[in-house]
């Protein structure tokens, strides 16, 4: 039982971390975060965030998938209408990068994962391939349902429907509004219909 104790603190000062880390990527440029900062506002030492991850960016991914600004699930609604489960589905992904704590997280990671090979495999793992196999299943349901076109590139449909609403955030051209959601799903829907 002398474990125990350490695994309490261990278990504290890890909450104490994510905590820590989410707090302050909403109140700092994430040019100005430091591990440093993430350590001294977790009451730890920089030698404790190491021991569990890499790198300020591995934490700061492990915060965000903690966080409730993550997706709500791997899941997408089935409703029995492609149109209406696919606009939740943009209209969520516009108010997730348009939230300031939820975009200090992607704007972090998108940083991040341009310069970290290893933590960019873990980001796909970890959250962009499965969000895309949901986005896949539910693509999948709608072609068995009459819905979609049987010939349907599933890559591709997926690239039609998030590409553009990534680009105009990645690039800070604004405009990201549930009507260019829905803009951008009646445009996708033409030519991924029966």
């Amino acid at each position: 039982m002398a474990d125990a104790p350490a695994t309490r603190r261990s278990h504290r000062s890890r909450t104490a971390i994510l905590t820590a880390t989410t707090e302050l990527i909403g109140e700092v440029p994430y040019a100005k975060l430091t591990v440093e900062a993430i350590a001294a506002r977790a009451g730890v030492g920089k030698q404790t965030i190491y021991r569990w991850w890499p790198s300020k960016g591995a934490v700061v991914f492990e915060a965000m998938l903690e966080s409730d600004t993550g997706p709500e699930g791997l899941a997408l609604p089935d409703t029995g209408d492609i149109a209406t489960d696919l606009r939740a589905l943009l209209r969520g992904s516009v108010a997730a990068l348009t939230e300031p704590r939820s975009e200090a997280f992607l704007r972090a990671m998108s940083v991040e994962i341009q310069q970290d090979a290893e933590l960019a495999a873990t980001y796909r793992e970890r959250l962009l391939l499965p969000q895309r196999a949901a986005v896949t299943t539910r693509l999948a349901a709608a072609i068995e349902a009459g819905e979609l076109r049987p010939d349907l590139d599933f890559e591709l449909a997926i690239d039609l429907l998030l590409g553009p609403i990534q680009t105009r955030w990645s690039l800070g051209l604004g405009g990201l509004t549930p009507a260019y959601a829905d803009a951008v799903l009646a445009a996708t829907l033409r030519c991924l219909r029966a």
